[in-house]
C-alpha cells in the first residue's frame, strides 16, 4: 500500500509518501513540505497547495491519502488556514476517487510512539526510526506527514483486510442459499 500523509497548513503543508503493509518494513517514498507566503491572498495561497497535492498525487499514485483532522486550537486563524488546506487536500484526492482517511494527532503520536502525548521531536524520532532514516525529517511538518501515512498503513490497512475478510465471508454465505 502507498499512502501519501498530509499534514495541512496554510503556510506550511508536509506531505510524506510512504509504502507497506502491516507486519513489513516501511519504506520512504518521499517527503516535502509545500510552503506558501503569507504575504499573499489566502485564495492564491490555496490554488498553490491545491497545485502542489494535485503534483504530489500525480506523480506518486497512492492507493489512499492520510490527512490530519483538524482540531481546535486557541488561535481562530490558525485552525481556519488548516482546515482550508485540509479542505483542498480532500477535494485533489476525492477527484481521483482516492480514500481519503482522517487521524487527529493524538491517533497518529499513539501509532507512531506508543504515546498520543507524544512531542514532536519523540514523533520525529520515532519516524526517523521506523523508516529507517539517517536523519529525522525537517520541519516537523515532514515529518508529521509522514507519520500519517505510517499510521494509516498500519491502521488502515488492518482495517482494509478485516472489510475484505467480511466481504468475501459475506459473498460465501450467499453463495451457499
Amino acid at each position: 500500500m502507498r499512502v501519501l500523509g498530509i499534514d495541512p497548513g496554510l503556510t506550511r503543508c508536509g506531505m510524506g509518501v510512504v509504502d507497506g503493509s502491516v507486519g513489513r518494513p516501511l519504506t520512504l517514498v518521499d517527503v516535502n513540505v509545500l510552503r506558501t507566503s503569507a504575504d499573499r491572498p489566502v485564495a492564491e495561497r490555496l490554488v498553490t497547495i491545491e497545485k502542489g497535492v494535485d503534483a504530489w498525487l500525480d506523480e506518486h499514485r497512492p492507493d489512499a491519502v492520510a490527512i490530519e483532522r483538524v482540531f481546535a486550537r486557541s488561535d481562530v486563524s490558525t485552525v481556519m488556514g488548516t482546515a482550508q488546506a485540509s479542505g483542498i487536500a480532500m477535494v485533489c484526492a476525492a477527484r481521483r476517487g482516492l480514500p481519503v482517511a482522517l487521524h487527529t494527532p493524538s491517533e497518529v503520536k499513539a501509532a507512531v510512539s506508543g504515546n498520543g502525548r507524544a512531542d514532536k521531536a519523540q514523533v520525529g524520532a520515532m519516524v526517523t526510526r521506523i523508516l529507517r532514516l539517517d536523519a529525522m525529517p525537517k520541519p516537523a511538518d515532514a515529518a508529521d506527514a509522514l507519520a500519517l501515512a505510517i499510521t494509516h498503513i498500519w491502521r488502515g490497512g488492518a482495517q482494509a483486510r478485516i472489510d475484505q475478510a467480511l466481504a468475501a465471508a459475506t459473498a460465501r454465505a450467499r453463495s451457499r442459499r
